[in-house]
This record gives structure tokens, C-alpha cells and sequence, in this order.
């Protein structure tokens, strides 16, 4: 679904990806402009490739010769990061919930909905003498909640979420994906995956992203990656879970030394210690190089994190007291307020970010793959 705010995105970003294209100047910096060279006719596809292959690093806001008040009003950060909403809105599923797609108010109002129906429910149908009992046997969660309908709900929430996402994806990728035969593709896979694990383009060019000012930092890129690895470990937790009540038949809630238990403490944790230190980071940055109607979608997304986090140890915290149920239900509700908004809100980026990196291995691992193993021996002159 196209706007006239993503047309004019489009626009802006293949006059600003153009001027790039012949500098060339910032191309030891990110992966994007050594990209952009592969990109002759910088069509639509290009431009969301390259838009979500940049990871905002800035580096080139502060190395660039063009940037305001040049004339020419060089703003790649904030131009790509335009581009990439677009993107997002371009390639939702349903359609017709494209327009929504991004926009913060909509996600926030889904996401506070999902976050506050469960508990409201819950006061609703479940007796009050046994939603504020305290209970300390096994299955004491499903005593308030039961398990087949915390499992139902929680299946179709996330069920739902994950087929829009695939199928908006699939759709991104049938757009930009490059030809490669099959062993470069499986070595491609590696080094994309290496790249998203580590973040490591967040390091504008080597010693770190431009968050404040033209000094370097690898802060922004630590607190993503405790933020992501702190979700990684909480879904860790789940599955573990999962493993013990289906495996072993133990219910939950499980004991503090448990491996669900340690999993969600420290990734609930690390979650907690990811959000602060990019909202340090988004609180510092300089608003120069800013898309600034795009903060909007990133706080939202902050926020849905913290409250699954930070409601999830509470929990854990009084899990024996007469607060369990309450509490049950506000966690609940927050992780399917998340599930919800996961193809429409701004945690998509992750999933589109990850297929940009695979067209950016592949092209790189077809290059080398072109490129002579041994150079060729000097003929003989003697």
C-alpha cells in the first residue's frame, strides 16, 4: 500500500541513493553504499533493500560533505529511515491493514487493549476467592488461568502474528532477492546470520556508531544486543517450560533454580538493562540525522518490551502472594499485546533487516565466488 508520505519517501531516497552513488565517499563505512554501487537502476526494491540494510548507524550523516547546509541536504539516516516505514506499509498482510502499519498510536491502542482485556476478563469470570487466594501447588498458574485457554489464546494470537509476518516477508523477499546457486546460499546464510547475531554493522565502519556527535560509541549496539539476547533467553524459558510440562509432566510455577526460572530471571533482566540503555541512547542522540514521526513507533515498541519484562518478574516476585492472579493475567496480557502488534508494529524490522543482510551476503559470497582463488602466476620474461 503506497501514501503519498512513502511516495514522497521513495522519491527523496532515489535522489539522496543517487548523489550517494556517485560520491562514493562513505563506502568503507556500512554495508549500504557498497550495496547501492550493485544497484544500478535503484528501483523501488533497491530502495527498501537498502533502507532496511542500514542499521542508523550515522557515520555517514557526520563523514558526509553534502549533508544541511549544503545545498544538496544529504540526509541518508533519516531519509532511509522514512523508506523503511514505507517498506513496512508496503508489504503488510492484510492489505488493507497497511495503513496502519507503523503507526504508533494504532500499535499502542492494540497493544494497551491485548495488555488490559486478559486482566479485565479475568476479574470478570474468575471468583474472587480464587483469583486472590494464595496458591503454592503445582499448576497454580492454571488454577486461575486454565491451561488450555492461556495455550488457545496465546496460539491463535501468536499463530496469526507469525503468518502476516511470513507473508508480508516472503513478499519483500520475492522483491529483492538475487539469483545465487544453492552453495552460495548456504554459505550466504552463515555470514547473514553471523551479521545479524552480532549486530556487527552497528559499528560505523569500526569503532562504533555516531549517536551524539561525530565521536564513536558502542553503546547503541550493546544495549541492542542485551535487549535482543535478554528475549532470546526469555524465550528460551518458554520452551524449557514447554519441555517440562509436556516431557516430565511438572506444572508450572517452578522452583527459583529451575532452568525456566534462571532463563526468564536473567533474560527479563537483560531485557530491562537493554531498553535503558537505548533510551539513554535515543534520549542523547542528535535529532540532525533523525526521522523524527519514526521515534514515535520506537518507543511504543520499548514500552510493550519493558511491560513484558518487567511484569514477568513481578510475577516471579510474588508468585506466592494474593497479587499471583492479577499479575498472571497483566504478564499474559502484555506478551499477546506483543504477539499482536508483532506484523504491524516496529518489531518487524528485525525479520526485514535479516533478509536485506542476506541479499547483501549473497551478493558478496557471488563476488568472491567470481573472484580467482589463487592470483594468476606472472609469465616468464627471462
Amino acid at each position: 500500500m503506497t501514501t503519498p508520505a512513502s511516495d514522497a519517501a521513495l522519491a527523496e531516497g532515489h535522489r539522496v541513493m543517487a548523489l550517494c552513488r556517485v560520491c562514493g565517499y562513505c563506502t568503507g563505512l556500512c554495508p549500504v553504499f557498497p550495496a547501492l554501487e550493485r544497484c544500478p537502476s535503484l528501483a523501488r526494491a533497491d530502495l527498501d533493500y537498502l533502507a532496511n540494510l542500514c542499521h542508523n548507524c550515522r557515520a555517514c550523516w557526520y563523514a558526509c560533505q553534502y549533508a544541511p547546509p549544503h545545498p544538496f541536504a544529504i540526509n541518508v539516516p533519516a531519509t532511509l529511515a522514512r523508506v523503511r516505514t514505507g517498506t513496512y506499509r508496503r508489504y503488510t498482510w492484510p492489505r488493507t491493514l497497511g495503513r496502519w502499519t507503523g503507526e504508533a498510536t494504532a500499535t499502542a491502542t492494540i497493544a494497551l487493549a491485548m495488555t488490559l482485556l486478559l486482566p479485565v476478563l479475568t476479574l470478570l469470570w474468575v471468583p474472587w476467592e480464587r483469583l486472590f487466594a494464595v496458591h503454592r501447588e503445582a499448576g497454580a498458574f492454571y488454577a486461575v488461568i486454565p491451561w488450555g485457554v492461556m495455550t488457545a489464546v496465546a496460539t491463535l494470537t501468536l499463530g496469526w502474528a507469525l503468518l502476516a509476518a511470513t507473508i508480508g516477508l516472503a513478499r519483500f523477499w520475492r522483491d529483492i532477492a538475487p539469483h545465487a546457486p544453492a552453495v552460495t546460499r548456504r554459505r550466504a546464510l552463515l555470514t547473514a546470520a553471523r551479521d545479524l547475531l552480532t549486530l556487527r554493522h552497528l559499528d560505523g565502519g569500526g569503532p562504533g556508531c555516531n549517536d551524539r556527535d561525530g565521536s564513536f560509541t558502542q553503546g547503541r549496539r550493546i544495549a541492542h544486543l542485551t535487549l535482543f539476547y535478554g528475549l532470546l533467553l526469555c524465550l528460551a524459558a518458554t520452551a524449557t517450560a514447554a519441555l517440562f510440562h509436556h516431557l516430565l509432566g511438572r506444572l508450572a510455577p517452578y522452583p527459583l533454580a529451575s532452568a525456566p526460572v534462571l532463563l526468564g530471571t536473567l533474560g527479563g533482566v537483560a531485557m530491562l538493562v537493554g531498553i535503558g540503555g537505548l533510551l539513554r541512547a535515543k534520549h542523547r542522540a542528535d535529532p540532525a540525522p533523525t526521522a523524527a514521526e519514526t521515534l514515535a513507533g520506537d518507543y511504543v515498541l520499548l514500552a510493550q518490551l519493558f511491560a513484558v519484562a518487567a511484569s514477568g518478574l513481578l510475577l516471579l516476585a510474588l508468585r506466592e502472594t494474593a497479587g499471583m492472579g492479577l499479575l498472571l493475567a497483566l504478564h499474559l496480557g502484555s506478551v499477546l499485546g506483543l504477539f499482536a502488534t508483532l506484523p504491524y508494529g516496529k518489531l518487524i524490522h528485525g525479520p526485514y533487516r535479516a533478509a536485506a543482510l542476506l541479499r547483501a551476503a549473497l551478493e558478496g559470497r557471488r563476488r568472491d565466488d567470481r573472484r580467482p582463488a589463487t592470483p594468476p602466476e606472472r609469465p616468464d620474461t627471462d
